[in-house]
């Protein structure tokens, strides 16, 4: 499952960070890294972007650089 298909208030783990070039150092830089755990915890009103709680903080990411992110739903 990729970050942008993951439900509000649900958590996993990232498994894999697609992308090419920038985009992915870029998420990479941001703590977007595999094996870290995600939570999505909001999304705006039309649905894009997405508000996610990683590492301790907040980041909000639009859909289409979380189409790159690969995730695995936990429990």
């Amino acid at each position: 499952m990729t970050l942008d298909k993951l439900p509000v208030g649900e958590q996993a783990i990232i498994t894999a960070v697609g992308g090419a070039g920038a985009l992915r150092l870029r998420l990479l830089d941001m703590g977007v890294i595999p094996r870290t755990k995600v939570t999505v915890t909001r999304r705006a009103p039309m649905g894009d972007p997405i508000e996610l709680s990683i590492r301790g903080y907040r980041l909000s990411l639009r859909l289409e650089d979380a189409k790159s992110v690969e995730v695995e739903q936990t429990v």
